[in-house]
Protein backbone atom coordinates (compact mmCIF):
# COMPACT_ATOMS: atom_id res chain seq x y z
CA UNK A 1 0.00 0.00 0.00
CA UNK A 2 1.35 3.68 -0.52
CA UNK A 3 0.26 6.66 0.67
CA UNK A 4 1.10 9.92 -0.93
CA UNK A 5 0.41 13.02 1.31
CA UNK A 6 -1.16 16.26 -0.85
CA UNK A 7 -1.61 18.39 2.11
CA UNK A 8 -0.76 18.43 5.49
CA UNK A 9 -1.41 21.70 7.22
CA UNK A 10 -4.10 22.63 9.73
CA UNK A 11 -7.00 24.66 8.91
CA UNK A 12 -5.52 26.87 6.73
CA UNK A 13 -2.30 26.48 3.88
CA UNK A 14 1.47 28.13 4.52
CA UNK A 15 4.16 28.04 2.38
CA UNK A 16 5.27 24.76 3.02
CA UNK A 17 1.89 22.72 3.75
CA UNK A 18 -1.29 22.76 1.52
CA UNK A 19 -4.13 21.74 3.39
CA UNK A 20 -5.77 18.05 4.02
CA UNK A 21 -5.16 15.15 1.13
CA UNK A 22 -3.67 12.47 1.46
CA UNK A 23 -3.79 9.36 -1.93
CA UNK A 24 -3.87 5.35 -1.00
CA UNK A 25 -2.83 3.23 -3.82
CA UNK A 26 -3.10 0.03 -2.98
CA UNK A 27 -1.04 -3.54 -4.97
CA UNK A 28 -1.59 -4.59 -8.25
CA UNK A 29 -4.42 -1.79 -8.26
CA UNK A 30 -5.15 0.36 -11.26
CA UNK A 31 -6.72 2.93 -9.33
CA UNK A 32 -6.60 5.16 -6.55
CA UNK A 33 -8.45 6.27 -3.73
CA UNK A 34 -8.15 9.90 -2.32
CA UNK A 35 -9.07 10.98 1.55
CA UNK A 36 -9.63 14.60 2.46
CA UNK A 37 -9.91 17.10 -0.43
CA UNK A 38 -8.70 20.66 1.01
CA UNK A 39 -8.60 23.65 -1.80
CA UNK A 40 -5.74 23.65 -4.21
CA UNK A 41 -5.71 19.65 -3.94
CA UNK A 42 -5.76 19.25 -7.73
CA UNK A 43 -2.76 21.68 -8.03
CA UNK A 44 -1.18 19.09 -5.44
CA UNK A 45 -1.77 16.20 -8.20
CA UNK A 46 -0.57 17.69 -10.55
CA UNK A 47 2.91 17.11 -8.77
CA UNK A 48 2.57 13.79 -8.34
CA UNK A 49 2.51 10.81 -10.99
CA UNK A 50 -1.32 10.62 -9.99
CA UNK A 51 -3.69 10.53 -12.77
CA UNK A 52 -7.12 12.32 -12.01
CA UNK A 53 -8.48 9.73 -14.72
CA UNK A 54 -7.99 6.35 -12.17
CA UNK A 55 -9.47 8.34 -8.81
CA UNK A 56 -12.26 6.45 -8.11
CA UNK A 57 -13.17 7.37 -4.82
CA UNK A 58 -12.97 10.28 -2.16
CA UNK A 59 -13.36 9.88 1.25
CA UNK A 60 -13.98 12.97 3.02
CA UNK A 61 -13.53 12.49 6.93
CA UNK A 62 -15.75 16.31 8.01
CA UNK A 63 -17.23 19.46 6.62
CA UNK A 64 -14.50 21.54 7.98
CA UNK A 65 -13.67 23.17 4.92
CA UNK A 66 -9.59 22.79 4.91
CA UNK A 67 -10.89 19.18 4.17
CA UNK A 68 -13.47 19.60 1.32
CA UNK A 69 -13.19 23.11 -0.33
CA UNK A 70 -11.12 21.72 -2.52
CA UNK A 71 -13.92 19.66 -4.15
CA UNK A 72 -15.55 21.46 -6.46
CA UNK A 73 -12.49 22.59 -8.51
CA UNK A 74 -11.26 18.48 -8.58
CA UNK A 75 -14.55 17.42 -9.96
CA UNK A 76 -14.61 20.10 -12.45
CA UNK A 77 -11.36 19.71 -13.90
CA UNK A 78 -11.83 16.03 -14.30
CA UNK A 79 -14.11 17.05 -16.67
CA UNK A 80 -12.34 19.14 -18.55
CA UNK A 81 -9.51 16.86 -18.49
CA UNK A 82 -11.93 14.17 -20.55
CA UNK A 83 -11.40 12.08 -17.30
CA UNK A 84 -14.93 10.45 -18.07
CA UNK A 85 -14.32 7.63 -15.70
CA UNK A 86 -17.63 7.09 -12.69
CA UNK A 87 -16.64 8.65 -9.47
CA UNK A 88 -17.99 8.27 -5.75
CA UNK A 89 -17.53 10.85 -2.89
CA UNK A 90 -18.15 9.50 0.71
CA UNK A 91 -18.74 12.25 3.59
CA UNK A 92 -20.90 13.21 6.47
CA UNK A 93 -24.04 14.12 5.85
CA UNK A 94 -24.20 17.71 3.95
CA UNK A 95 -21.84 16.69 1.30
CA UNK A 96 -24.66 15.81 -1.12
CA UNK A 97 -25.80 19.66 -0.82
CA UNK A 98 -22.68 21.21 -0.74
CA UNK A 99 -22.01 19.43 -4.05
CA UNK A 100 -24.93 19.53 -5.62
CA UNK A 101 -25.46 23.30 -4.51
CA UNK A 102 -22.40 24.03 -6.10
CA UNK A 103 -22.70 22.38 -9.16
CA UNK A 104 -26.22 23.88 -9.91
CA UNK A 105 -25.18 27.05 -9.23
CA UNK A 106 -22.19 27.40 -11.47
CA UNK A 107 -24.30 25.36 -14.37
CA UNK A 108 -21.90 22.62 -14.12
CA UNK A 109 -22.38 19.71 -16.45
CA UNK A 110 -19.75 17.15 -14.90
CA UNK A 111 -20.42 14.99 -18.27
CA UNK A 112 -19.30 11.37 -15.96
CA UNK A 113 -20.95 9.53 -13.61
CA UNK A 114 -20.70 11.31 -9.86
CA UNK A 115 -22.40 9.08 -6.84
CA UNK A 116 -22.44 10.98 -3.24
CA UNK A 117 -22.94 8.69 -0.20
CA UNK A 118 -23.77 10.29 2.65
CA UNK A 119 -22.30 7.90 5.56
CA UNK A 120 -22.99 7.22 8.87
CA UNK A 121 -20.60 6.32 11.87
CA UNK A 122 -19.81 2.47 12.44
CA UNK A 123 -20.75 1.63 8.76
CA UNK A 124 -18.68 -1.24 6.65
CA UNK A 125 -18.33 -0.45 3.04
CA UNK A 126 -16.93 -3.36 0.47
CA UNK A 127 -14.14 -2.36 -2.33
CA UNK A 128 -12.07 -4.47 -4.07
CA UNK A 129 -9.39 -5.03 -2.39
CA UNK A 130 -10.26 -3.68 1.27
CA UNK A 131 -13.04 -3.51 3.79
CA UNK A 132 -13.81 -0.17 5.00
CA UNK A 133 -15.57 0.55 8.84
CA UNK A 134 -16.64 4.08 9.58
CA UNK A 135 -15.50 5.05 12.88
CA UNK A 136 -16.46 8.22 14.76
CA UNK A 137 -14.35 10.84 16.29
CA UNK A 138 -14.32 13.70 18.64
CA UNK A 139 -14.32 16.97 17.51
CA UNK A 140 -16.67 20.28 16.98
CA UNK A 141 -18.44 18.96 13.89
CA UNK A 142 -18.91 15.22 13.02
CA UNK A 143 -16.02 13.90 11.93
CA UNK A 144 -15.18 9.68 10.82
CA UNK A 145 -12.02 7.84 10.67
CA UNK A 146 -11.64 5.49 8.28
CA UNK A 147 -10.58 2.17 9.43
CA UNK A 148 -9.39 0.27 6.05
CA UNK A 149 -8.75 -3.54 6.35
CA UNK A 150 -7.01 -5.45 3.87
CA UNK A 151 -8.48 -8.62 2.28
CA UNK A 152 -6.12 -11.71 3.16
CA UNK A 153 -4.86 -13.53 0.78
CA UNK A 154 -5.59 -17.39 0.77
CA UNK A 155 -5.59 -18.93 -2.92
CA UNK A 156 -1.76 -19.18 -3.19
CA UNK A 157 -0.55 -21.92 -4.25
CA UNK A 158 2.82 -23.80 -3.13
CA UNK A 159 3.68 -24.08 -6.73
CA UNK A 160 7.47 -25.20 -5.84
CA UNK A 161 6.48 -28.33 -4.24
CA UNK A 162 3.32 -28.90 -7.18
CA UNK A 163 6.81 -28.71 -9.72
CA UNK A 164 8.46 -31.27 -7.74
CA UNK A 165 5.80 -33.57 -7.19
CA UNK A 166 5.55 -33.47 -11.52
CA UNK A 167 2.73 -30.87 -11.84
CA UNK A 168 3.85 -28.12 -14.06
CA UNK A 169 1.93 -24.67 -14.41
CA UNK A 170 -1.33 -25.07 -15.97
CA UNK A 171 -5.21 -24.59 -16.00
CA UNK A 172 -4.95 -27.48 -13.13
CA UNK A 173 -3.29 -24.86 -10.86
CA UNK A 174 -6.65 -22.76 -11.36
CA UNK A 175 -8.80 -25.95 -9.86
CA UNK A 176 -6.82 -26.53 -6.77
CA UNK A 177 -6.81 -23.29 -6.04
CA UNK A 178 -10.77 -23.05 -6.15
CA UNK A 179 -10.33 -26.30 -3.42
CA UNK A 180 -10.86 -29.19 -6.11
CA UNK A 181 -8.57 -32.06 -5.96
CA UNK A 182 -7.60 -33.23 -9.53
CA UNK A 183 -5.72 -36.09 -11.12
CA UNK A 184 -2.87 -36.08 -13.40
CA UNK A 185 -0.58 -38.54 -14.23
CA UNK A 186 -2.74 -41.02 -12.31
CA UNK A 187 -1.64 -38.87 -8.95
CA UNK A 188 -4.02 -37.25 -6.87
CA UNK A 189 -3.36 -33.76 -6.14
CA UNK A 190 -5.40 -33.23 -2.83
CA UNK A 191 -5.95 -29.26 -3.10
CA UNK A 192 -5.78 -28.73 0.57
CA UNK A 193 -1.96 -29.91 0.82
CA UNK A 194 -0.38 -27.48 -1.72
CA UNK A 195 -2.17 -24.25 -0.52
CA UNK A 196 0.11 -21.56 1.25
CA UNK A 197 -1.02 -20.29 4.52
CA UNK A 198 -3.06 -17.29 4.42
CA UNK A 199 -1.09 -13.58 3.94
CA UNK A 200 -2.80 -11.83 6.36
CA UNK A 201 -4.11 -7.90 5.15
CA UNK A 202 -2.73 -4.95 6.64
CA UNK A 203 -5.02 -3.07 8.62
CA UNK A 204 -4.47 1.21 8.69
CA UNK A 205 -6.70 4.01 9.86
CA UNK A 206 -6.92 7.40 8.14
CA UNK A 207 -8.77 9.64 10.46
CA UNK A 208 -9.79 13.18 10.43
CA UNK A 209 -9.75 15.58 13.15
CA UNK A 210 -10.04 14.00 16.79
CA UNK A 211 -9.66 15.40 20.18
CA UNK A 212 -9.53 11.96 21.90
CA UNK A 213 -7.25 9.14 19.82
CA UNK A 214 -8.29 7.06 22.37
CA UNK A 215 -11.65 6.58 21.16
CA UNK A 216 -10.81 4.68 18.22
CA UNK A 217 -10.07 1.59 21.10
CA UNK A 218 -9.50 -1.80 20.15
CA UNK A 219 -9.37 -0.82 16.46
CA UNK A 220 -5.62 0.64 17.13
CA UNK A 221 -4.22 -2.28 19.15
CA UNK A 222 -1.41 -3.78 16.87
CA UNK A 223 -2.42 -1.76 13.48
CA UNK A 224 -0.42 -1.34 11.02
CA UNK A 225 -0.27 2.33 10.54
CA UNK A 226 -2.19 5.07 11.85
CA UNK A 227 -2.56 8.20 9.85
CA UNK A 228 -3.83 11.36 12.35
CA UNK A 229 -3.46 14.69 12.88
CA UNK A 230 -1.09 16.04 15.92
CA UNK A 231 -1.75 19.50 15.65
CA UNK A 232 0.34 21.01 18.63
CA UNK A 233 2.73 20.03 20.43
CA UNK A 234 1.25 20.12 24.02
CA UNK A 235 3.37 23.47 25.26
CA UNK A 236 1.25 25.67 22.32
CA UNK A 237 -1.94 23.61 22.92
CA UNK A 238 -1.95 24.82 26.84
CA UNK A 239 -0.63 28.26 25.73
CA UNK A 240 -3.69 28.85 23.63
CA UNK A 241 -6.71 31.32 24.83
CA UNK A 242 -9.12 29.13 23.38
CA UNK A 243 -8.85 25.33 23.24
CA UNK A 244 -9.69 23.70 20.08
CA UNK A 245 -11.01 20.10 19.91
CA UNK A 246 -7.48 18.59 18.33
CA UNK A 247 -4.73 16.13 19.50
CA UNK A 248 -1.44 16.90 20.85
CA UNK A 249 1.27 15.51 20.19
CA UNK A 250 2.10 13.91 23.76
CA UNK A 251 -1.27 12.34 23.82
CA UNK A 252 -0.80 11.07 20.61
CA UNK A 253 2.58 9.21 21.36
CA UNK A 254 0.86 7.93 24.82
CA UNK A 255 -2.50 6.69 23.55
CA UNK A 256 -0.55 5.03 19.95
CA UNK A 257 2.26 3.07 22.51
CA UNK A 258 -0.87 2.03 24.76
CA UNK A 259 -2.22 0.22 22.21
CA UNK A 260 1.17 -1.07 20.63
CA UNK A 261 0.49 0.94 17.10
CA UNK A 262 3.51 -0.50 14.88
CA UNK A 263 3.58 2.94 12.60
CA UNK A 264 2.72 6.48 13.34
CA UNK A 265 2.28 8.97 10.59
CA UNK A 266 1.13 12.69 12.24
CA UNK A 267 -0.03 15.09 10.22
CA UNK A 268 -2.60 18.26 10.10
CA UNK A 269 0.52 20.52 11.88
CA UNK A 270 -0.57 23.62 13.38
CA UNK A 271 0.92 26.71 10.77
CA UNK A 272 2.78 28.27 13.71
CA UNK A 273 5.42 24.87 12.90
CA UNK A 274 6.64 26.72 9.64
CA UNK A 275 10.16 27.93 8.57
CA UNK A 276 11.01 30.67 10.39
CA UNK A 277 9.05 30.24 13.46
CA UNK A 278 10.16 29.46 16.76
CA UNK A 279 8.50 26.38 16.27
CA UNK A 280 9.39 23.37 14.04
CA UNK A 281 7.19 20.55 13.09
CA UNK A 282 10.26 18.25 14.01
CA UNK A 283 9.14 19.36 17.76
CA UNK A 284 5.57 17.44 16.94
CA UNK A 285 8.05 14.45 16.06
CA UNK A 286 10.38 14.72 19.16
CA UNK A 287 7.03 14.89 21.40
CA UNK A 288 5.50 11.81 20.01
CA UNK A 289 8.65 9.71 21.09
CA UNK A 290 8.75 10.73 24.39
CA UNK A 291 5.91 7.95 25.32
CA UNK A 292 5.90 6.16 21.60
CA UNK A 293 8.51 3.22 20.96
CA UNK A 294 6.98 3.05 17.51
CA UNK A 295 8.11 3.93 14.01
CA UNK A 296 7.11 7.84 13.64
CA UNK A 297 6.91 10.16 11.01
CA UNK A 298 5.58 13.67 10.14
CA UNK A 299 4.08 13.97 7.13
CA UNK A 300 5.55 17.10 4.72
CA UNK A 301 3.59 17.45 1.08
CA UNK A 302 4.34 15.28 -1.26
CA UNK A 303 6.04 12.52 0.93
CA UNK A 304 5.42 9.24 0.14
CA UNK A 305 5.26 5.88 2.24
CA UNK A 306 5.03 2.27 1.16
CA UNK A 307 3.42 0.04 3.96
CA UNK A 308 5.09 -3.50 3.37
CA UNK A 309 2.76 -6.86 4.34
CA UNK A 310 5.32 -7.40 7.23
CA UNK A 311 4.33 -4.34 8.69
CA UNK A 312 7.27 -2.25 7.95
CA UNK A 313 6.77 1.19 6.73
CA UNK A 314 8.74 3.07 4.45
CA UNK A 315 9.43 6.37 3.36
CA UNK A 316 10.11 6.64 -0.18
Amino acid sequence: MKLTFLGTSAGKPTKERNVTALALECDQDNKWYLFDCGEATQHQILRTSLSVGKLCTVFITHLHGDHYYGLPGLLSSKTLDKALSPLTVYGPKGIKNFIECVMDISKEHLGYALKIVEIEANQVLDFDKFSLQVLPLVHSVESFAYFIQEYDITNKLDEEKLRLEGLEPSPLYGELKRGNNIVHKGKEFVSNNYMLAPIVGRKLIIAGDNSEPDILGAHLDNLDLLVHESTYTQEVYNALPTKFLHTTAKNLGEVTQKHHVKNLIATHISARYAQGSRYDAQMVCEEIKLSYNGRCFVANDFDVFYLWRNGVLEKL
